[in-house]
């Protein structure tokens, strides 16, 4: 995979926030070197998040987001400030525009720009206060261009109770501060990006790995879901010996082998179907669980899946999914999983659903809550789906990690990667 093909998920999010006509569209499109957003001098140009992913030297394949002003006013308005907030769920770096014209006598930041670095500061998002126009307000915002701050804060220390800030005055007509601003969103995402592997540090070396990828009617048309393609190619890049098939070969191609697998990955759906097959000798693992791995999150979904067995008729469950697609006749969240939920427990709960970006500011009505694996949301977004629960004090498992529980092999699939005692 390329980095030009490199899946939203797994790229650096990088949003601009600011008020209306604050300079954000002409600030993300002098960082990018193209005309990604309308610019206008009328206020609130920018309606809805504008997304792009794109290749940004020296970062690397990032999403840059375009957000309306958080400051925009009526009902519409309302709208478009939730919204911009709902961004704040996906963003790993963020950008804060400030027009030069709004700082104090002494370069001192407003209070709705305070308040937002607040609420920055509350979720660990890293920002880059770029002070747009700033060539227009030479005697407050200093000319240097050095990635410090140059502006107070409100505090003695201007960096306290902020993840990381940096000041830089800008300007999108003359370029003056741009390639800062460049670099300064490289160091963070240096520091933001991690050397994390699904699988490949757990297995032998040019160990003999079984994928097994049902090829059923929700599966998408000529192509690999996302789990199953990254997986494939770290078991590539660790240079191991991988066969692929769907459930119904998974005997013969056992049997084929001169010795046995290392280890069988298996999508979740085919748990029962897939332990059945492969002897308890050998590793069997999930797609799903190794993504949860993978995001940081097996922990506390492992946890979540204890949750389950806890339920009382009357309970509600959330059943949710990171992506949108066509909802088929035998879909797993709307239709596989109740049905195996309510078998294990003997009786059918109230059930709720989203997906996609939608997913519920208040969790409390719910007494447990089923995810996806995420793999089409990115760290940062999962990583606040799971802080909203463990507020809310409600459970939360993954699609996986409920399957292999309520199939009785929890145990065995997460084996692989337990430490050795």
């Amino acid at each position: 995979m390329s980095l030009q093909d490199t899946v939203s998920a797994e790229r650096i999010h990088i949003a601009f926030f600011g008020r209306r006509n604050a300079g954000k569209s002409s600030l993300v499109n002098a960082v990018t070197g193209q005309d990604l957003s309308i610019v206008s001098e009328v206020r609130g140009t920018t309606t809805d998040p504008v997304r792009k992913a794109m290749e940004l030297l020296p970062l690397g394949p990032v999403v840059i987001v375009d957000t309306p002003g958080f400051d925009d006013e009526g009902e519409l308005g309302e709208l478009r400030v939730a919204r911009t907030s709902r961004i704040l769920a996906q963003t790993d770096i963020a950008v804060l525009a400030v027009e030069a014209s709004v700082l104090g006598e002494n370069g001192e930041l407003p209070g709705p720009e305070l308040e937002f670095l607040e609420v920055l500061s509350k979720r660990r998002i890293p920002c880059v206060i770029a002070i747009t126009k700033s060539d227009l307000r030479k005697s407050v915002v200093s000319s240097r261009t050095e990635r410090e701050p140059i502006i107070a804060l409100g505090a003695e220390n201007p960096n306290e109770g902020v993840a990381s800030v940096v000041v830089l005055p800008t300007s999108s007509v003359s370029g003056l501060g741009i390639r800062e601003l460049k670099e300064a969103l490289g160091d963070f995402a240096k520091a933001i990006k991690k050397d994390r592997l699904i699988i490949a540090d757990r297995i032998p070396e040019h160990a003999t790995v079984v994928l097994v990828t049902p090829i059923d009617e929700s599966a998408p048309k000529g192509r690999l879901i996302l789990p199953q393609q990254l997986t494939l190619r770290e078991l590539l890049d660790a240079h191991c010996r991988i066969l692929v098939c769907q459930p119904e070969e998974l005997a013969d191609t056992l049997a084929a082998l001169r010795e046995a697998p290392d280890l069988v990955i298996t999508d979740s759906q085919a748990f029962a179907k897939v332990a059945a097959v492969v002897p308890d000798s050998v590793m069997l693992t999930s797609f799903s669980i190794l993504f949860a791995r993978y995001k940081g999150n097996l922990e506390t979904l492992l946890a979540g899946a204890a949750a389950i067995d806890a339920l009382k008729p009357g309970d509600r469950v959330l059943i949710s999914e990171g992506c949108t697609h066509h909802r088929q006749c035998n879909d797993i969240g709307t239709v596989k999983l109740p049905a195996l939920l309510s078998k294990r427990i003997g009786f059918r709960p109230e059930f709720a659903f989203t997906s996609g970006g939608d997913f519920p500011s208040d969790l409390s009505p719910y007494a447990l809550i089923i995810h996806c694996g995420g793999c089409m949301l990115n760290e940062r977004e999962m990583q606040h789906r799971l802080a909203l629960a463990d507020s809310a004090g409600v459970p939360i498992v993954n699609y996986g990690v409920a399957i292999a529980h309520m199939t009785g092999i929890l145990k065995r699939s997460t084996a692989v990667l337990s430490d050795p005692e």
